[in-house]
């Protein structure tokens, strides 16, 4: 019986030593994929910088960052006052649709006025009025929002009377 153990044991090491092997093997080559795709995306960005040391320059029909003109109307925004998230029905003939926006508010003046903190509740009413009675085709276009920006400008600004709203950021407009 101890022959037969014996034989059992090492035919069991035999196949852990086999399957062992090929896990070392399958791990290897893993890395050296990795190792050979990593050196190649290296290669090209390096060579890139290369060109430009040498004073080659890069093809003239692709432009940087650095050379991209400077709008200074972007530069200049003014005070921000962000809105908690609006959602809202939209008119619909046949089916329950809904709008979440939320939006920032660039108001005029050097600091926020306690005006908006203290009209809150009207300010964030009268956006909810204009929100619900538009449609989804109205502002799902960028000119819809351009002139969805403005409507709610211009209410806003009759409503306010020390702080004046110049502009209004999307920063979440989610159409269902």
């Amino acid at each position: 019986m101890s022959e037969s153990k014996k034989e059992e044991v090492s035919e069991e090491e035999l196949i852990e030593k086999k399957s062992g092997k090929k896990l070392l093997i399958i791990i290897i080559s893993a890395l050296l994929l990795v190792l050979v795709i990593g050196g190649g995306a290296a290669f090209f960005m390096l060579s890139s910088d290369k060109a430009e040391v040498k004073g080659e320059s890069a093809p003239k029909d692709i432009q940087t960052a650095n050379d991209a003109p400077i709008d200074e109307s972007l530069s200049e925004v003014g005070l921000l006052y962000p809105l908690e998230t609006f959602t809202v029905n939209v008119l619909s003939d046949s089916e329950r649709n809904y709008l979440k926006v939320e939006m920032t508010l660039e108001v005029t003046g050097k600091d926020l006025s306690p005006e908006l903190d203290k009209d809150k509740p009207e300010l964030r009413d009268i956006i909810i009025e204009i929100l619900s009675s538009k449609t989804l085709e109205e502002i799902s276009t960028e000119q819809g929002k351009e002139k969805l920006k403005k409507e709610i400008i211009i209410a806003l600004n009759k409503h306010l009377k020390d702080t004046k709203v110049k502009n209004i950021y999307f920063t979440d407009f989610v159409e269902q």
